[in-house]
């Protein structure tokens, strides 16, 4: 017994060697059997593509395999119930959640569409180029997977006068005339809205276009006409001594305009340019002729009594005057006719001959004389006038005749023309 055991002992090593190496290669022959009855498939996940070999039944079995969670609305091509054969392609889209709102109204939809304008045909929503997509139709959804879509509508427009129908969507007056082109300037405004109004279908935009204008206009200012009565004129006789002028004066309005039309023109300021000046008639209370007794006197009442002693003949030359020869006290004591003339004749410079200026002096009292007679720069007393000094001449003063100096036409024609005595002092 002891060598039969000892013999089985040693034989027992070679026969385990022998069995693993059998289980080996039945191992190996059972593995390389069943890889090769796996089927060789193609799943496109998404658009990924990826190649798996399966002994899978079905298409569901062996997306279960792959540990692919197989969503409501996902899209499986061929169907899960499909069984598998080698080379088969498996197409495997994933659908999303989608919310898309129109006009603030929401709604949810499950798609496996990632474009924007699939999507919305497939929810069987039509979008106008007039309305208002966050998203191009064209552009892939974002990541927050929503569409918001504001639906277009027609508003009546009236710019000015210019009326027409324009497309708008449900935004605020100020996004509307932007979207527009519209500018308002700075009086402009929209009737009956705010700038944050939200438009609506059948709203009425009507924008008042405002100017405001400056507006500067010239007016005259009708002369006044003033009547005193002279006593060397005949009753009832009148003579315009000094031709009125109408003054101008300019006003400045602010003229409002509304869509072109005129709706309030409001003067602002006003400013003369020109005073008026009075037209002065003398107006005659001469009753009767008055007679001297040795002197005959005839004056033409018809003109106006004045005389620019420095630049033109006297008007007092149109009278006819004419008297004896009286006795004289003195040789230097003399009569002689006198007329009146003013520094503001018209034509008048108001320098005299000996380059004084006369309208500088009103207080002055000077006299025109002939230089013949009576020297420039003599102290002459005048009947009547005072003692004056004689320094101007005049083209009709001659002989012995002189002119005296008033300040105003009224007095010139008021002094007239009167034969006075005159006493040359110097």
């Amino acid at each position: 017994m002891k060598h039969l055991f000892s013999g089985s002992l040693r034989i027992r090593p070679a026969v385990i060697i022998s069995i693993f190496s059998l289980v080996m290669f039945l191992s190996v022959i059972s593995f390389v059997l069943y890889q090769g009855t796996k089927k060789s498939v193609t799943i496109n996940l998404n658009g990924e593509t990826i190649a798996v070999t399966t002994h899978a039944e079905t298409v569901k079995q062996l997306l279960q395999e792959q540990n692919i969670d197989i969503a409501e609305h996902d899209i499986i091509s061929p169907s899960l119930n499909t069984k598998i054969l080698n080379g088969i392609a498996i197409s495997w889209e994933q659908a999303n959640e989608v919310t898309i709102s129109v006009d603030g109204n929401q709604s949810k939809v499950w798609t496996t569409k990632t474009q924007v304008k699939d999507i919305l045909k497939e929810a069987n929503i039509d979008v106008s180029k007039h309305d208002l997509l966050v998203q191009g139709l064209d552009t892939e959804i974002g990541e927050d997977n929503k569409i918001d879509i504001q639906k277009a509508f027609q508003v009546s427009l009236v710019d000015g006068v210019n009326k027409r129908l324009v497309w708008a969507t449900s935004t605020t007056l100020a996004n509307f005339l932007k979207q527009q082109g519209i500018k308002l300037n700075e009086y402009d405004h929209v009737e009956n809205y705010n700038l944050e109004d939200v438009l609506t279908p059948g709203s009425k935009i009507k924008i008042v276009r405002v100017e405001k204008i400056i507006d500067v206009v010239a007016d005259s200012i009708d002369f006044e006409i003033k009547k005193e009565q002279v006593a060397t004129l005949k009753e009832g006789k009148e003579v315009v001594v000094t031709e009125g002028q109408n003054g101008f004066i300019t006003n400045t309005y602010e003229i409002i305009k509304e869509n072109g039309k005129v709706i309030a023109k409001n003067l602002k300021s006003k400013s003369v340019i020109k005073e008026p000046r009075d037209q002065v008639v003398a107006v005659g209370t001469k009753t009767k002729v008055q007679s001297m007794a040795s002197t005959e006197i005839k004056v033409n009442t018809d003109s106006i009594v004045s005389t620019d002693s420095t630049t033109t003949d006297s008007k007092a030359s149109k009278s006819t005057v004419s008297f004896g020869s009286p006795e004289l006290d003195s040789i230097n004591e003399f009569y002689v006719i006198a007329t009146a003339y003013t520094p503001y004749c018209k034509g008048c410079s108001g320098t005299s001959a000996t380059g004084i200026n006369l309208r500088l002096n009103p207080d002055m009292k000077a006299i025109a004389v002939d230089p013949s007679v009576i020297k420039l720069g003599s102290k002459v007393w005048v009947e009547g006038y005072g003692t004056a000094t004689a320094v101007d001449t005049g083209g009709a003063i001659k002989g012995n005749k002189i002119d005296i100096l008033v300040q105003t036409e009224i007095q010139a024609i008021n002094w007239g023309v009167k034969r006075v005595r005159i006493k040359v002092l110097n």
